[in-house]
């Protein structure tokens, strides 16, 4: 078993214990057992996130089973082939950490439990898709959930809902119910915005994607210490280990500010040095941790897109540069009234206007901010155009992230060497 297997069983095991502490792993294991089913994630290939539910009789459902179809959920965020969400379990533990740190001793467990399930709700967005349009869900996901105002809305949907499944018989009123969960809820657009993708936070305001770059979407140094002071805190029914816990999440996504900071520095530095003027720069870290970055800049006709180390002084990887996409001259056949054309431009927006024709594929649209290897053009997702298209139809969103171990090795390398 590998190193991220290995953290992974680490992690969902704590979950089964949490469940256990709050008083119901047991009832949970009987309700599969009395229903034998269990359920399997699978993902769609043309839907933004497709959470499939498959039947199995009940001898298939042990917790090494489970366990399993969890992990193969995760392999999918860690190998690039999930859609652009934070990784539901830290959102799960951070919104744990929040109402348990201000709970008292006999609603700890309960406390946490309804954080914990409320923290992950917005993310039920993903439902929020359509087989006639494949960019839907660049619309909608992170939008009215994750706003600011939404927050009580969404939290009191939470805290009914669970006070009517769980709050009542465990002795919480719904107000307490209430409570927990919007606590739980909030963590979580917050905790969203810290990573690279885009939250709006202000919406119906304003459609600006909040991405503060300071945490990829699942880094377990982040999560393994918050979870495990959670589980402590129900075990010794003390919220003064929540606490810890959350002083813990606010130093690690600091410490994250800082490790862009010093990667942006790096990056005009880079772009001084070949006598570019950028008219702008972002750098965002890559997979599951805070010392190997992803710089991008613009200049007026290319992005530059380079690597660099953080770990006490930096070290650079240079890498490749792409043209900026102008329609009419890498696109000249497209119509500017059609369909396609309009999908374009919502792509532009989800992206951030860093949109690029795919030099492997004149076809496609990337949104060059996102790749495997840092340094690298290579895009995790794209649109794909057809000449031979009708007037009204969409282009096709495509994921096309590789996670081959060569590829994997020439990360490894450069996050250690």
């Amino acid at each position: 078993m590998g190193r991220v297997e290995q953290i992974l069983r680490y992690q969902h095991e704590a979950i089964g214990h949490l469940l256990d502490l709050a008083g119901i792993g047991g009832q949970l294991e009987r309700y599969l057992l009395r229903h034998r089913w269990h359920g399997e994630l699978t993902q769609a290939t043309q839907n933004p996130v497709s959470i499939t539910v498959q039947v199995y009789p009940a001898p298939a459902c042990r917790r090494e089973q489970i366990f399993g179809a969890v992990l193969r959920y995760h392999r999918q965020l860690a190998t690039g082939r999930s859609r652009n969400f934070m990784d539901p379990l830290s959102q799960g533990v951070l919104g744990a950490s929040l109402p348990q740190a201000t709970s008292q001793r006999k609603t700890i467990a309960s406390a946490s439990l309804f954080g914990f399930l409320a923290g992950m709700a917005p993310d039920l967005d993903v439902l929020i898709r359509s087989p006639n349009d494949p960019l839907l869900f660049l619309e909608y996901h992170r939008q009215f959930t994750h706003a600011l105002v939404f927050i009580p809305i969404g939290g009191m949907i939470c805290g009914l809902l669970l006070y009517a499944l769980l709050g009542r018989r465990r002795g919480l009123s719904w107000q307490q119910s209430g409570l927990f969960c919007t606590l739980g809820y909030a963590t979580h657009a917050l905790l969203d915005a810290c990573t690279t993708y885009g939250t709006q936070l202000l919406w119906p305001f304003s459609n600006a994607r909040f991405a503060w770059n300071s945490i990829s979407i699942i880094d377990p140094l982040f999560t393994l210490p918050l979870l495990g002071l959670v589980l402590l805190g129900v075990y010794r029914k003390q919220p003064r280990y929540a606490r810890i816990g959350l002083v813990w999440a606010l130093l690690y996504l600091g410490f994250g500010v800082i490790q862009r900071e010093r990667a942006e520095a790096a990056g005009w530095e880079l772009a001084g040095q070949r006598q570019h003027q950028p008219l702008r720069l972002e750098a965002k870290p890559s997979f599951a941790n805070l010392i190997l970055w992803k710089v991008v800049y613009q200049t007026e006709d290319r992005y530059y897109i380079d690597a660099v180390r953080m770990l006490g002084s930096s070290k650079v990887y240079p890498g490749e540069s792409v043209a900026i996409l102008d329609i009419a001259r890498d696109l000249p056949w497209l119509d500017l009234e059609s369909q396609q054309a309009r999908d374009i431009e919502r792509f532009r927006w989800f992206s951030n206007g860093y949109v690029a024709q795919d030099p492997a594929d004149k076809h496609r649209i990337i949104d060059v901010r996102y790749s495997m290897i840092p340094n690298q053009v290579d895009a995790l997702w794209g649109i794909e155009l057809s000449p031979l298209a009708e007037p009204q139809q969409h282009v096709r969103y495509q994921n096309t992230r590789d996670a081959a171990s060569d590829r994997l090795t020439l990360f490894r390398s450069m996050l250690f060497d």
